[in-house]
């Protein structure tokens, strides 16, 4: 894998999140990552984002792709060579870029599969839905803008849930050999985040009760960050269990 550094502008990210029972999260996650607890509640969603301008960080922007892409995270801690770590853990990674598809494994980390998406925006609502090409997930949700984070259970303000999505830069994806992850991390100076207020939300994964058992699984809050410049730094794979 040729792994370049790579950067974009974040035009839309939605983070639609979920409390989970530990349990149940746990049962999904290699070795040797364990389910971040939140009050204790793990935490598990869907981010939603749309890039701009990516390439390679020495290329300029114009030559840069644009793609709706979809991610389904849980975040997690491991034991790193310097004390405890903590990430997200992405079962699957899903694109409307056949570019991405072909490359992700390839030229940087992260595999993807196809989807279809379907997005209506706003000034103060989202409108994002996706159905893979596979049939392995379906997603469809609307938000509003909300100045402040209301009726969540997991964080007490907008600027808790800041620190710890933040906290969370690192991402671990699964992969088809089954016997690594692939890494990739996202860096920005530009970090900011606004909330918003669920009108609704569906998802196939969190809806799955042989996944989740009914009440395991609640929607808790969702949060939107628009226009910030990252960069993409491939990290070294870890060993799957």
């Amino acid at each position: 894998m040729i792994q370049p550094q790579l950067a974009s502008v974040v035009e839309r990210r939605l983070l639609v999140n979920y409390r989970v029972d530990p349990d149940a999260i746990a049962r999904l996650l290699p070795g040797p990552l364990r389910p971040q607890l939140v009050r204790g509640h793990a935490v598990a969603g869907v981010c939603l984002m749309r890039l701009g301008g990516v390439r390679p960080a020495w290329a300029p922007r114009a030559l840069g792709l644009r793609s709706e892409n979809a991610a389904h995270r849980i975040a997690v801690q491991w034991d790193g060579p310097e004390g405890v770590e903590t990430g997200v853990y992405i079962p699957r990674r899903d694109t409307s870029s056949p570019v991405n598809a072909w490359a992700g494994g390839r030229v940087f980390p992260g595999e993807y599969g196809r989807a279809d998406f379907a997005v209506q925006e706003t000034a103060d609502r989202l409108q994002v839905a996706f159905a893979t090409r596979d049939g392995g997930a379906r997603v469809d949700v609307t938000v509003d803008l909300a100045g402040e984070l209301h009726g969540s259970s997991l964080f007490a303000d907008l600027a808790e849930a800041s620190r710890f999505f933040r906290g969370g830069a690192k991402g671990y994806s699964a992969t088809g050999d089954g016997a690594h992850l692939d890494g990739m991390e996202l860096r920005t100076d530009a970090w900011r985040v606004e909330a918003g207020r669920i009108r609704s939300a569906r998802s196939s994964f969190f809806d799955d009760p042989d996944r989740f058992p009914p009440g395991s699984a609640t929607l808790d809050c969702a949060l939107v960050m628009r226009n910030i410049p990252v960069e993409w730094r491939p990290l070294p794979a870890m060993a799957a269990a």
